[in-house]
């Protein structure tokens, strides 16, 4: 599988990604995550223009997608954490919005791989719902380190890896 950076060309291809992963997120009982709208075609648009959004091509066709950005202190809403502790404080990625085509498969493994190369530590949130995304990380090593909460107040369970 093939990951590039996406482009503003990629948008409605991206979309009809995020859809298929909406679709496959109700179809397993995550019925209240990436609701009214989110993630919108602006919030795509801002992550592509960030430079921080990739696509992942398999057969020649889009069929995933991820943020990824990579520093110190990158995800404000991971400044505090309840509950628990992150595994150390050292610059960290974190990956947001990962969507898979319904037809794709090892898109988690290749966005987390893909980011596995950049830095050593990589840091998720997830819904409490999201049991699948959940089952991948805690069997791909991640260690479950507490809730963040979004700027909204939403609830996210907290997970991190790092490599040496």
């Amino acid at each position: 599988m093939e990951i590039r950076k996406a482009g503003l060309q990629d948008i409605d291809t991206i979309l009809s990604v995020i859809d298929q992963a909406r679709q496959i997120m109700r179809e397993t009982g995550n019925e209240s995550q990436w609701t009214n709208g989110y993630p919108s075609r602006e919030v795509i648009s801002s992550d592509i223009n960030s430079g921080n959004a990739y696509v992942c091509i398999g057969n020649q066709e889009i069929v995933g997608y991820f943020y990824l950005a990579c520093g110190i202190q990158v995800e404000p809403t991971y400044n505090e954490i309840e509950g628990g502790s992150w595994l150390d404080d050292k610059p960290y990625g974190v990956i947001h919005r990962l969507a898979s085509a319904r037809k794709a498969k090892g898109i988690s493994q290749a966005a987390f791989d893909f980011a596995f190369t950049k830095i050593d530590s990589v840091r998720v949130d997830t819904h409490k719902d999201n049991l699948p995304m959940q089952n991948y990380l805690r069997k791909n090593g991640f260690t479950y380190c507490g809730i963040i909460y979004l700027t909204d107040g939403a609830a996210r369970d907290a997970f991190q890896k790092v490599i040496r």
